[in-house]
């Protein structure tokens, strides 16, 4: 299994045990607001005064003591921040962007030669001195490489363009985001 796709799944475990442990409580045996019988009991645990359970934040009153305020909507928009990158210091977003005429004009010839593989876009990348370079099929080919000053360069190769950014690497640790 490729090390991308094990850092995505074991995002994707690490999200899925913290939104079970938020949506059913994590307290102590006999202080859960659910009862023996299954019924919901809107007092607080008896046994504790701290949270055991995660409600969504109440639209008019107060929240229950027993639980801990979310907000669904935030939690939803926080689904993708893996995606997101890391701001570079200014010496080293510079150092990379100097990269980008020279990863441009490659990827361009590349292009306008004919069809283009991703083999084709790792050797031209690694040609420029770009090291662990990551390549994806789909519409085209995108890429992603880390550049020797430090950032990534990433970007696609189309068939009508050739689209290249420089960044640091994304929230989930990887240079291309998953699909």
């Amino acid at each position: 299994m490729a090390l991308e796709t094990r850092g995505v799944l074991a995002a994707a475990l690490g999200a899925a045990l913290l939104a079970g442990a938020l949506m059913t409580g994590c307290g102590a045996p006999g202080t859960s607001p659910a009862d023996a019988d299954g019924s919901t009991s809107t007092s607080p645990p008896s046994t504790t005064s701290s949270p055991t359970a995660a409600c969504p934040q109440p639209v008019e009153g107060e929240l229950p003591e027993y639980c801990v305020a979310y907000d669904p909507e935030e939690l939803m928009e926080g689904n993708e921040q893996y995606r997101q990158r890391h701001d570079l210091p200014d010496d080293v977003a510079t150092a990379a962007e100097a990269l980008v005429p020279a990863v441009t004009e490659v990827l361009e010839q590349l292009r306008l030669a004919g069809p283009t593989t991703e083999d084709d876009v790792r050797a031209a990348l690694e040609s420029l001195g770009l090291a662990s370079v990551q390549t994806r099929s789909g519409a085209g080919i995108a890429f992603g490489a880390a550049a020797p000053e430090g950032g990534y360069v990433f970007g696609a190769v189309e068939a009508d363009a050739v689209t290249i950014e420089v960044g640091g690497v994304i929230m989930d640790g990887g240079c291309l985001p998953a699909q």
